[in-house]
């Protein structure tokens, strides 16, 4: 059997965000810095048969870890964020780029020899023309994943949830995973996962974990037709308390414990560009819990937030009064 979440009422709505705005949520993983090249496309190369892209405008924000942590800020909340960043002109963007946005940057350890992680993106006439990626993705050297890790450690009792942002770029591993997990555990803080292949069986104790359906189906090696007794099972195997599997245009599904499977439509009204519409579900995910919120509630608006998200063109965040917004567009006097 399948249940349907529903909405929130205006009234429990207004007073999670105004919770919200009081929580600290600690974020680690793999930061990076996403960069855009805008521009126009009039002719052909004469060199090769690729369109020659003549860029009238370059900027930069947060990504990966650090998108998580421009989400929780721009929603209201005070994030706390632990990554490494290479020391050089990539790294010290992006640490502009959050200290511009009020994000703390102490807990971001500079590890030299490493490049940030930076994804280039060359965008013509609202498409994406291709993207660059450059990285390093092998872990990172002892002393400095240590120093994250008690640095991170030491930050959290002053957190309401903690997200664990992996993105296969040497950040996480089981070990650091699971000392993170222990002492949110013993603390009693929620503790949210968004995966990426390489430690998807990592996270045993996590409170929600957050793939997509692709993710979820390459590393079980199975296919999902929505079937609860498996997806019942995916989460068993996983350790985690909630799996939260995100379906793009079909919503999201719900799979917890002693619980029927319950899904949430999607709500967006425009998919302009879906970069960046995980982090946001995450952010707002974590924020809710740190607030008090049932899990139901948080997928409901973490959903809400997404619809919004997909609506905006690159990385982007969404803030308390553009999902008071779309509740209003969504629900309205209906609840």
């Amino acid at each position: 059997m399948t249940q349907t979440l529903h909405p929130l009422s205006r009234e429990r709505l207004e007073a999670l965000l105004d919770a919200i705005s009081e929580t600290v949520v600690l974020v680690v993983g793999d930061v990076m810095l996403d960069r855009y090249l805008m521009g126009d496309v009039e002719r052909i190369s004469p060199e090769a048969p690729v369109p020659i892209v003549t860029v009238v405008d370059e900027h930069a924000v947060p990504g990966g870890a650090a998108n998580v942590a421009a989400n929780l800020a721009a929603l209201g909340a005070s994030p706390m964020l632990h990554g490494v960043v290479g020391d050089d002109a990539a790294g010290e963007a992006l640490l502009q780029a959050l200290a511009d946005r009020a994000i703390p940057t102490d807990g971001v350890q500079t590890q030299s020899g490493r490049p940030t992680t930076t994804k280039t993106r060359i965008v013509a006439r609202g498409q994406q023309v291709v993207r660059i990626d450059l990285e390093v993705t092998t872990p990172l050297p002892d002393r400095t994943r240590e120093a994250l890790l008690q640095a991170a450690l030491a930050a959290m009792p002053a957190c309401g949830a903690v997200v664990l942002e992996d993105y296969d770029k040497g950040v996480m591993d089981p070990g650091l995973a699971a000392a993170v997990i222990a002492a949110a555990t013993a603390q009693g803080i929620p503790v949210v996962v968004d995966p990426k292949q390489r430690n998807f069986f990592g996270y045993a104790g996590a409170t929600v974990f957050k793939p997509n359906r692709r993710e979820l189906e390459q590393a079980l090696g199975t296919h999902f037709a929505g079937d609860d007794r498996d997806l019942a099972d995916a989460r068993t195997r996983l350790g985690a308390d909630h799996l939260l599997l995100t379906l793009g245009a079909e919503g999201m599904v719900l799979v917890s414990a002693d619980a029927p499977l319950r899904r949430t439509p999607s709500i967006a009204r425009e998919v302009f560009d879906v970069s960046g519409a995980g982090d946001t579900v995450t952010a707002w995910l974590a924020a809710a819990l740190a607030a008090g919120a049932e899990v139901t509630d948080a997928v409901w608006l973490a959903n809400l937030a997404a619809g919004v998200e997909v609506g905006k063109q690159g990385t982007a965040t969404v803030s308390a009064d553009e999902v008071m917004e779309a509740w209003e567009e969504e629900v309205g006097d209906d609840r």
